[in-house]
């Protein structure tokens, strides 16, 4: 049996960085998330502060074809990536490290469309975290000290970049209940009771 991998895609505001980490815990594996960016910064030769500034970003164009052809390029030196605009490459960068990590050890990632990068891992689950928008509004509004307003405006705007990105270099649809293996309202179970359905999940199909 392969690694566990466990992705998990959030609404802005939902606590899924949260659950990643509380599962990451309660497994005693690595959670990846903004510290992907560090790690995809090493491999590729980048520094990190590009990572920062086009992490989750949408673009308004990509060669689709060559996200399938990642491992055909002949790494980051060859002429088709030295070639590519800046995001794009950004996002293959990080698409490759997802792949490197996943072959190497059981972990956590959230968000970076590491679904999509493990879509043939055999032992990987895909989680969706969402909640209504009065409890993220309240609880982004808390975490941030922003009005109402403010963190409505800010979930909204972060939930659409999310999706454009997801979207965009993916084939699926971010958050499509389709496209996961759970959909956990966080609202209603909390962060500790989306981790306890994750967990109650990978033993029924381990049984299995």
């Amino acid at each position: 049996m392969g690694n566990h991998i466990y992705t998990i895609g959030r609404e802005f505001g939902s606590g899924g960085k949260d659950v990643g980490v509380a599962l990451a815990n309660r497994l005693g594996v690595k959670c990846y998330g903004k510290e992907l960016l560090a790690e995809a910064a090493k491999e590729s030769g980048f520094c990190a502060e590009i990572f920062e500034n086009h992490d989750e970003k949408p673009t308004s164009s990509f060669l689709y074809s060559l996200v399938m052809d990642t491992y055909s390029f002949g790494g980051y030196s060859s002429a088709p990536f030295l070639d590519m605009p800046l995001n794009h490459k950004v996002f293959l960068a990080q698409f490759d490290t997802i792949k490197k990590i996943a072959e190497k050890e059981s972990c956590v990632f959230v968000g970076r469309c590491a679904d999509y990068a493990l879509a043939d891992h055999k032992e990987c689950l895909n989680m969706f975290i969402h909640a209504k928008l009065d409890y993220r509004t309240q609880r982004v509004a808390k975490d941030l000290n922003l009005t109402m307003n403010k963190a409505k405006d800010l979930i909204l705007k972060n939930d659409k970049q999310r999706a454009s990105y997801y979207n965009y270099y993916t084939s699926k649809k971010w958050g499509d209940s389709r496209s996961y293996d759970l959909c956990l309202d966080s609202g209603e179970i909390g962060v500790e009771g989306c981790v306890d359905m994750i967990l109650a999940y990978r033993k029924l199909i381990d049984k299995n």
